[in-house]
């Protein structure tokens, strides 16, 4: 294929705040994890694909397996709230998750 750039699993942006390694990182509408630690303004690698544990999420709630997870930026915790312009859509949640539980294990992508 003369037009095939590239697989699409990661995405290089602009750190736009200081980034940790494993840490959510949404980039308009997309939703990924850091791969790397980043300071503000340094070139930051973000996964798009794949699973990922210990996210922060918020404790209150249940995670059913397969739900829909948002990112809550004020919070910078996931929820399964979808609050529309607000909580930007992250993946799914890969395995249940207990209330009084403050991480989830997550599948990122549509």
């Amino acid at each position: 294929m003369k037009n095939f750039v590239y697989s699409g699993a990661t995405i290089n942006v602009t750190a736009e705040a200081d980034t940790s390694s494993g840490g959510v990182v949404v980039v308009g509408d997309l939703a990924g994890i850091a791969g790397h630690d980043a300071k503000t303004g340094e070139d930051l690698v973000v996964h798009l694909v794949g699973v990922y544990e210990n996210l922060p999420k918020v404790a209150g709630q249940v995670w059913a397996q397969g739900v829909k997870v948002y990112w809550i930026a004020a919070d910078s915790k996931l929820t399964t709230t979808e609050n529309a312009g607000a909580n930007k859509f992250v993946g799914h949640a890969y395995a249940a998750a207990a209330n009084g539980s403050a991480v989830g294990t997550v599948r990122l992508g549509r």
